[in-house]
This record gives C-alpha cells, sequence and structure tokens, in this order.
C-alpha cells in the first residue's frame, strides 16, 4: 500500500445493528480492511440504544482511523414511528465520523447497488456475490456488515476520477 491509499469507513445505520466496513483504495484497487456490527438491545431505552451505537461506532473509527466516511440514506417506509427511529440511528452514524473530524457523504440504497451490482434494484446475495469479487478477503459476518462495504465501495468509486464515475454509471 502506497501513501495515496485512503481509508474510507462505511455505515449502514439501524437501530438494532449498525453494520460498518472499513476498505483502503489505492488508485482504482480496493483493500479490504475490517467489517462487523454494532448492536443494541430492544430492551434498552431509545437514548441507550443510540448512546450504545454511537460508543460501538467511535470505537470502530478509533481503532480503524479512516480519512472518510459514506452513510446509507434512510429508507422511508409506512411505518412513520420506525422511519423516525432510523433517522435517529442514521444521525448518530452521521454523527460519530464527525467528531472525528472526518467528512460524511451519503448515498442513496439504489446508488449503492447501481455502483456495486450494476443494477438499481438488485437483492442482499447479489451483493454478497460481488463484495467477494471486489473484496475477495472479506467475509462479512452479516448482511448490515456487507450493506457497509458496499457503501464504502460506492464512496470509493464516486470520490475518483470523472473517467471511473463515468464508467460505473455505464456511460
Amino acid at each position: 500500500m502506497t501513501s495515496r491509499a485512503i481509508r474510507i469507513l462505511g455505515i449502514d445505520p439501524g437501530l438494532r445493528r449498525t453494520g460498518w466496513g472499513v476498505i483502503d483504495v489505492d488508485g482504482n484497487r480496493l483493500i479490504y480492511v475490517g467489517c462487523g456490527s454494532v448492536e443494541s438491545r430492544d430492551t434498552l431505552s431509545l437514548s441507550e440504544r443510540l448512546l450504545a451505537i454511537h460508543e460501538g461506532l467511535a470505537r470502530v473509527l478509533g481503532d480503524f482511523r479512516p480519512a472518510e466516511a459514506a452513510v446509507e440514506n434512510t429508507f422511508v417506509n409506512k411505518d412513520g414511528a420506525s422511519t423516525l427511529k432510523l433517522g435517529q440511528a442514521r444521525g448518530v452514524a452521521m454523527l460519530a465520523p464527525a467528531l472525528f473530524g472526518i467528512s460524511v457523504a451519503e448515498y442513496a440504497p439504489n446508488q449503492v447497488k447501481k455502483t456495486v451490482v450494476g443494477a438499481g434494484h438488485a437483492d442482499k446475495n447479489q451483493i454478497r456475490v460481488m463484495l467477494g469479487v471486489l473484496l475477495p478477503k472479506a467475509h462479512p459476518p452479516s448482511a448490515d456488515a456487507a450493506d457497509a462495504l458496499a457503501i464504502a465501495i460506492t464512496h470509493a468509486h464516486h470520490r475518483q476520477s470523472v473517467m471511473l464515475k463515468l464508467k460505473v454509471a455505464g456511460l
């Protein structure tokens, strides 16, 4: 790895489980660093669950020292209360890197799928298959960790040169 490598943290926010994935980007090369999830127990109050997410992400940030972070946009569903709680978890997921002085990019779920798989409506299995191709050393323990790696990959692709952006978009 050369000195121009950039470390990126991808975060898939969730109240029950927040996935995280760390990659290094060296030119066009993607290098797997680590992944996992931060969990909060259903029996805790909302504030305690948000604190657990923050503390877990702060540990990841301290251990891996990423230069940049990316978070998936909230999926809005029919249950307003669930969407609001997910939004609060997402707020914590954006705050944690910001407290470390790290910029946070945001990506829509369909953009993540299109970047990693080539189709905006790909399923979780297709994402896992492409992760195996793009990051062969990665073996995410959960769908949340896999999604977080996909978010990090999306950020890696969209922060690169104009030529790579056009290639990812299929133009």
